[in-house]
């Protein structure tokens, strides 16, 4: 058995170990291929302009992570078609399936995106071409492999011409228009033969001869060479949907309705979550993965332990349906607390209208819990995950609640998250997020940025200002951006790529997103106009970002709305993330090529 997932880059360790396997399979399947194209594959998953492709590697996984196959495909987004540059199994694993799906898999990935379709290079099945009868009989397989999908040989060009007169085995340029049944025109295939060649072999090929192979391409559409082999008839294509791997793993706080309370103007209700749920519901976007528990020692990296004591006491002691509210503030002298639980309160809270009951620790630590499976989630190699829960957790600090928070549920998964690399939080909530600022004010490997509404007017009134910039080695690593009473799209906008562009030059390793929806149009607890067009574009600006991303939920309290504002905002995180995907409403006893003119026998 195996799963395949895709790999964008090498951030994670889980995606290291499968690049030093597939690095591993390279060398095995293809030894003379040059070392320095093996070593820089992380390099080209995470420099697309250096390369002038987008790459992503697909691997097969079995148990343990163990890779069995990958494929290695490059997207141009410009001339929009994608290159197989390598196809390839481990040599344990022969004919066991993992080719075909691979294949399968590349050619999902190229109608999510809209290719014109994919090309490779494969080893030809003409004696003329190759004098070895044993890799002869060995090329005939893989073309007749491809040949059930459709993909054959580009006739009426020069692209067989071997790189010396004495050359053998130059490779064929194949094509699979998808079952589009639309080929190139000349001057489209002149345009993407020219940026093959160059991009992924100017340093054999002359310009000279780039300059010749690309003028062969003269038919008015591009050819493929009548069908060879007798096709075995193939299941027939699926509608195009998001594969498994690309999906959102979703964690909802299954226990949010546990905290419920029950008066006027407590707009943090338990409709929240099925508001949002059935919105996103109606996408494939995400798959639902279950709550796991994790012990406290998590929340006792962010919060101070005696609050959190306080807190699950405080909470088991008051009856059911009741609420206490605090209503005395002392000031804060640590040595002599007071002894009422009730009127402790004020000492561990920063307003007077977040409610402590019965249930209220209870659901905040499930919330805790949802934040930390999502970051597992990312860490085992998913690119982006989203904690559906409430109560939210931004205001909640390292020794108090408020807001409606109690536990930093965005902040204790940063936490976690900042043991495998850097983390940005980027606090999208109309309100500022004072509790990151506080827990993380004097650290330089996370980046706390916030876009509110400026405390003169907006909660929580006493933080939030452009001058808080951290203290100690924390200095710069906090960035707020308080913004006017009245804020449109445009301007918030604007705004969120300026903080965009403080995470890039931060160049993290994980991004969390503290996910406000109260910065919508006709929010009770906001003041701006954001509509769910707005949503999409500031979701679109923080897939660009292209990182294993994090959304927690956080604010956003107009249910008429809220579930249209997060799809809108997840189709702009999720299609802009995957290189402008759209949903749309084995080839060998060893090494499947794509081949390569740098992998002899090849064109060498």
């Amino acid at each position: 058995m195996f799963r395949i997932r895709s790999i964008f880059d090498d951030h994670l360790p889980r995606n290291q170990s499968a690049i030093a396997q597939v690095q591993a399979i390279l060398r095995a399947q293809f030894p003379q291929l040059r070392e320095g194209i093996v070593l820089e594959i992380p390099e080209r998953l995470r420099n697309p302009f250096k390369y002038r492709f987008r790459s992503t590697l697909f691997v097969a996984e079995g148990a343990r992570a163990l890779v069995k196959g990958f494929a290695l495909v490059a997207y141009d987004p410009e001339l929009n078609f994608c290159f197989l540059d390598y196809l390839a199994t481990a040599k344990h694993m022969l004919d066991r399936g993992i080719g075909g799906a691979l294949y399968e898999r590349i050619r999902q990935e190229a109608r999510l995106l809209r290719a014109v379709g994919v090309f490779f290079e494969c080893l030809p099945d003409d004696p003329a071409l190759c004098s070895d009868p044993v890799m002869l009989k060995q090329n005939a397989a893989r073309l007749r492999f491809y040949e059930r999908y459709g993909a054959r040989p580009i006739v009426n060009t020069a692209y067989e011409t071997p790189l010396t007169p004495e050359s053998d085995n130059p490779p064929y340029l194949v094509f699979d228009d998808l079952e589009r049944k639309v080929a190139p025109t000349s001057s489209r295939a002149q345009a993407i033969v020219r940026a093959i060649l160059e991009r992924q072999y100017g340093r054999v090929c002359s310009p000279e001869y780039i300059d010749k192979v690309v003028a062969s391409f003269q038919d008015p559409v591009i050819q493929l060479r009548e069908p060879r082999y007798r096709r075995r008839e193939l299941p027939a294509s699926p509608a195009v949907h998001v594969p498994e791997d690309l999906r959102i793993a979703l964690v909802v706080n299954d226990r949010h309705g546990i905290h419920e309370v029950r008066e006027r103007g407590y707009v943090e209700a338990p409709v929240r979550i099925p508001t949002i749920l059935r919105e996103i519901g109606r996408t494939e976007w995400f798959t639902q993965v279950p709550v796991r528990s994790y012990p406290v020692h998590h929340s006792q990296a962010v919060h101070d332990a005696s609050f959190l004591r306080y807190l699950k006491r405080v909470c088991g002691e008051v009856a059911d349906g009741k609420s206490v509210y605090p209503y005395v503030f002392p000031i804060r002298n640590a040595a002599r607390p007071p002894q009422d639980l009730a009127i402790r309160a004020g000492y561990y809270c920063i307003d007077t209208f977040t409610p402590l009951n019965r249930r209220a620790h209870a659901a905040a630590e499930r919330a805790v819990n949802c934040a930390l499976t999502g970051a597992d989630a990312i860490l085992g190699g998913r690119s982006l995950a989203y904690a559906l829960v409430r109560p939210p957790g931004h205001h909640a600090e390292r020794s108090c609640f408020g807001g409606f928070c109690y536990l930093n549920s965005t902040a204790i998964a940063a936490n976690y998250l900042s043991g495998f690399g850097k983390v940005a939080i980027m606090d999208v909530d109309y309100h500022h997020g004072n509790g990151q600022q506080e827990i993380f004010y004097e650290r330089d490997d996370v980046l706390t940025i916030s876009i509110h509404g400026h405390p003169r007017f907006a909660y929580p009134y006493f933080s939030g200002f452009e001058d808080e910039r951290g203290r100690g080695s924390g200095l710069g690593f906090n960035r707020n951006f308080p913004l006017p009473e009245k804020v449109n799209g445009a301007r918030y906008a604007q705004t969120l790529q300026k903080a965009v562009r403080l995470i890039t030059s931060f160049q993290p390793t994980f991004l969390v997103i503290a996910l406000g929806l109260d910065t919508a149009k006709g929010d009770p607890t906001g003041t701006w106009s954001l509509r769910a067009v707005d949503f999409e574009t500031n979701g679109a600006i923080l897939g660009a970002l292209r990182l294993p991303t994090l959304v927690v939920q956080e604010g956003g309290y107009n249910t008429r709305n809220l579930g249209i504002n997060a799809r809108h905002f997840f189709w702009g995180l999720w299609s802009a993330r995957h290189a402008g995907r759209v949903a749309d409403r084995a080839p060998s006893k060893s090494a499947t090529p794509a081949a390569s003119r740098e992998s002899p026998p090849r064109r060498s």
